[in-house]
């Protein structure tokens, strides 16, 4: 009949181990959710400062950034023709 005692000891062991399990799994997992909540808000304030950027029109180049335009200044040899190194 002692048996009886001993396996109902372990039952309610088990039990209480499972109960245990189940409140950590919960406090680790709102941990989670919390620190998602700060990664999505800190991927909010990256896009908003990408979108900030502006970038420069340099003179002499075309829209595409092909390289440099016909109409560059011929007094400035560094802002000549790119590809043959000469100004015009």
């Amino acid at each position: 009949m002692i048996w009886v005692f001993v396996f109902a000891g372990i039952a309610l062991a088990g039990l209480v181990m499972v109960v245990s399990y189940a409140v950590w799994l919960i406090h680790k997992a709102a941990d989670v959710m919390g620190e998602v909540r700060v990664l999505l808000d800190r991927g909010g304030q990256l896009t908003d400062l990408i979108g900030q950027i502006q970038i420069p029109q340099f003179a002499g180049f075309d829209d595409d950034f092909a390289g440099f335009t016909d109409d560059v200044d011929s007094e400035h040899p560094v802002r000549g023709n790119y590809v043959t190194g000469l100004a015009k």
